[in-house]
């Protein structure tokens, strides 16, 4: 392999969209479903899974050969409960309301299968910097979706943005994308929509194959046709 196709950067870009922990991996989507009713409490969840992610990860990519395979998984919850403690007090004691809006979401994150997974297939056989990258990715491409999920929800759910109103009067907003409905309906749409472009481009590049497949194999018949007279051996 290149050092383009595993080198950090690559493993960073993964998690943005190629290995999307929401849109194609469909990891955390308890979470995704339940905190998105508006735009800030999606960015909140997106980075403080994103700062998990990133500690649990570097420090699991660091004693990793210090752990027994027999009790690395509890391992892994320890260091990563370490970090979502952190998280929870400085939020409770910095940014109480927000706190309270994202409710129980905050210590859940200890069981978030995006966290514990990623400390399990990569962090756990990979160095530091790539764990590092790795987890960075994973929790951009995570709070990405947060973002989109939650921009949708609650322009058409409260004609707002960030609590600013964005829509004219006229437009009625759609209460059901504030209720847990709408959660799954806009998750939906933004599935089939990414599922449709990826299956274009996978026809694209299928079509591309076979061009030149037909190509190569009209040279070959070329060259035979200019050459009919071969020796027997």
């Amino acid at each position: 392999m290149s050092k383009t196709q595993v080198g950090p950067l690559n493993d960073f870009m993964n998690g943005i969209w190629k290995n999307n922990p929401i849109f194609k991996q469909v990891l955390g989507t308890c979470p995704t479903l339940a905190v998105t009713v508006s735009v800030m409490n999606g960015i909140a969840m997106g980075l403080a899974t994103t700062f998990v992610l990133f500690f649990s990860s570097v420090i699991i990519a660091m004693i990793k050969k210090l752990i027994p395979n027999q009790v690395r998984i509890a391992a892994y919850i320890v260091v990563i409960a370490t970090f979502v403690t952190i998280v929870d007090i400085v939020m409770k004691a910095q940014f109480p309301d927000l706190s309270k809006s994202l409710g129980p979401f905050i210590p859940l994150i200890v069981v978030n299968c995006i966290i514990l997974g990623r400390a399990e297939a990569f962090a756990s056989k990979n160095t530091v910097v790539r764990s590092a990258f790795d987890a960075l990715g994973m929790g951009a491409g995570f709070t990405m979706a947060l973002l989109v999920i939650g921009g949708i929800r609650e322009i058409l759910g409260s004609s707002k943005f960030l609590g600013t109103v964005i829509l004219p009067a006229a437009v009625e907003p759609m209460l059901i994308f504030i209720l847990p409905a709408g959660a799954f309906l806009t998750l939906g749409v933004l599935f089939g929509t990414a599922n449709h472009f990826e299956q274009k481009k996978k026809d694209k590049e299928l079509r591309k194959t076979i061009e030149a497949e037909l190509a190569s194999k009209a040279v070959i018949a070329e060259t035979i046709d200019e050459n009919p007279q071969k020796e027997e051996v």
